[in-house]
């Protein structure tokens, strides 16, 4: 497997992977006591899984991604396995219009990743994800946050794995998307 750090230009190449990935469970969140007990999330299979597909949407789309925001602050990655790109890895920093960052200087945001499904389970998200955190550490970030939702529990579980905590959810987060909940994810990047 190959990992290149790749340049803005190559959002379009980047965008071939897909994205999309089977729903088959979702984290419900509950609120015991009305909130005072606190915020559960049980794990529910569903009856009729469903494909949810972050590219779908037009301006969403990796080629979008420059036109929205400044990615200057940006890096991009790419792996390959045997001359295929089968995945990628997109991390901000040193954005201001983006409030997930929070006005930080040490935070980085891992705003994308990607394998395509042919390669998942192949150790492809890991090795990208240690470029994202090799890379954050080079700004001088202390922590690495991601966003997932409760309907990609796939993804929740990886980033535990990879020892990230969660830090905040947010039940209202999508107003056109009312069973989705938004869930961020914190690493602590410690200096090697």
């Amino acid at each position: 497997m190959r990992i290149v750090q790749e340049p803005a230009s190559a959002l379009a190449d980047y965008g071939s992977v897909p994205i999309d990935f089977e729903v088959r469970s979702v984290l419900e969140v509950s609120t015991p006591l009305n909130g005072l007990g606190g915020l559960v999330l049980t794990e529910r299979q569903l009856d009729r899984p469903y494909v949810k597909d972050y590219d779908a949407e037009a301006d969403n789309r990796p080629v979008h991604w420059a036109a929205r925001f400044d990615t200057s602050g940006w890096a991009f990655f790419a792996a390959s396995i045997d001359g295929q790109r089968v995945g990628g890895a997109a991390v901000a920093f040193g954005t201001a219009e983006l409030t997930m960052l929070e006005g930080r200087q040490d935070l980085a945001l891992l705003w994308d990743l990607r394998v395509s499904a042919s390669a998942r389970g192949q150790g492809v998200g890991s090795a990208l994800l240690r470029a994202v955190e090799t890379w954050a550490k080079t700004k001088a970030c202390r922590q690495l946050k991601v966003e997932t939702q409760n309907i990609n529990v796939p993804a929740c579980n990886f980033y535990v794995r990879h020892g990230f905590v969660l830090g905040a959810i947010d039940r209202f987060a999508y107003p056109s998307l009312p069973d989705e909940a938004q869930l961020l994810w914190y690493k602590d990047l410690v200096a090697t």
